[in-house]
């Protein structure tokens, strides 16, 4: 009777194990890892947002090869050390299958070898300053050929070739104002100012003074994170407005506008591939779903978009492969193109960016943002700069 009780526990056990077994294997792991606190906050949480409610759709869907997508969240505090930190845990403690995050430059700097020596894949969704095509990051924002140069050309042709240059401290502001100078001395231009701020910074009372002496004809943005907050509020405060010197910023989308006095940004410029105001069919369906999940007061914005198209982007990469192996998902998101909100977008077969089509908007009252100007077609992504001759050396 002993042996038999002990028989009915062990199959018992068996069979709980395997249920268990079975669970697991129904789904797969995936890390979001983005700045939930600190100054980054103010723009990562809604790309984190965007993510999840991707992976809720495709879960909805049926999820990725059968199985439902579970996320792994972690906070990169705004710190590249962090980043760094976090992602080897991700890699090596929670075996998740691909990894969506980051914003700046200095944190996918920070988390770049990390990944190349565990093998895992990066899905990175923000703008950047190019010279950069690793195969274990997805670059799924503008390279500068699809954002900072196209930007430099509007402005110097609508509002003169004078301009200064204000940036956060790191590797993107730097970079993309190397890239701006290369190019202000093909068009025969002026660079009158250059100035940098660490992040998070909110004085900027000599910069404002610099700007009021030299007066370009217009500001070129590259701060980061709620230092925007401050720079913008000290221009009004010194009367620098939109129709007295413009300024065009790469990294303020509707999500930071939002956050920010509206009076102070009204007319000013920015330079994306997508915003909330886009006319697509798709992208009417994206806006309703993102404010029927997070708030109508929620507002989409580039990044957001990016984000989205990443989650996605990898499902179909892994359906394509019929795996969730690294190399296998890598090789087969080759030449992928997917209809994003934005329009159709292509994964670049050499260096892992995207095709986008570069669109300028201005800031209206109601804090969207209005395309003013935009290319006729998406845009082959080139992170080097290769096909310009006044970029070589950079």
């Amino acid at each position: 009777m002993k042996k038999f009780k002990f028989a009915i526990f062990a199959l018992f056990g068996a069979i709980l194990l395997f249920a268990c077994n079975e669970k697991k294997a129904e789904t797969v792991k995936v890390g979001l890892l983005h700045s939930l606190s600190g100054t980054m906050s103010i723009s990562e949480t809604a790309v984190r947002d965007a993510e999840l409610l991707a992976i809720s759709e495709i879960n909805a869907a049926g999820g990725v090869l059968g199985k439902q997508i579970e996320a792994v969240q972690k906070d990169g505090a705004s710190d590249p050390q962090i980043f760094a930190d976090e992602a080897r845990k991700l890699l090596s403690d929670d075996k998740v299958a691909t990894v969506f995050g980051c914003w700046t430059s200095a944190s996918r700097k920070a988390v770049k070898p990390v990944f190349e020596e565990l093998y895992g894949l990066l899905w990175y969704p923000v703008q950047y300053e190019g010279m950069e095509a690793s195969p274990n990051i997805m670059y799924m924002g503008a390279s500068p050929n699809q954002q900072i140069v196209p930007a430099v050309d509007y402005c110097a042709e609508n509002f003169g070739k004078k301009m200064f240059l204000v940036g956060s401290d790191y590797v993107f502001p730097r970079t993309a104002n190397k890239i701006i100078k290369a190019q202000l001395a093909q068009l025969d231009g002026e660079c009158l100012g250059e100035e940098y701020v660490a992040m998070g910074e909110g004085n900027f009372t000599a910069i404002i003074q610099e700007i009021l002496e030299t007066r370009p004809n217009v500001i070129l943005n590259t701060l980061n994170g709620d230092s925007n907050v401050a720079f913008f509020a000290a221009l009004a405060k010194a009367g620098i407005r939109s129709d007295t010197i413009p300024v065009m910023s790469f990294s303020i989308a509707e999500e930071e506008v939002a956050k920010m006095d509206l009076d102070n940004l009204t007319g000013h410029l920015v330079s994306w591939n997508y915003y909330e105001t886009t006319q697509t069919p798709r992208n009417e369906k994206f806006v309703s779903d993102y404010k029927s999940t997070y708030g109508e007061d929620r507002l989409t914005g580039d990044p957001i978009e990016a984000a989205y198209i990443a989650v996605y982007m990898w499902a179909a990469a892994c359906e394509k492969a019929g795996s969730f192996d690294v190399e296998a998902v890598r090789v087969a998101a080759k030449g992928l193109s997917f209809t994003a909100p934005e329009g159709v977008v292509t994964i670049d077969d050499g260096n892992q960016h995207l095709y986008k089509q570069v669109r300028i908007g201005k800031i209206n009252n109601k804090g969207l943002i209005d395309e003013v100007w935009s290319t006729p077609s998406a845009i082959k992504p080139d992170p080097y700069l290769s096909t310009y001759p006044w970029a070589r050396g950079l």
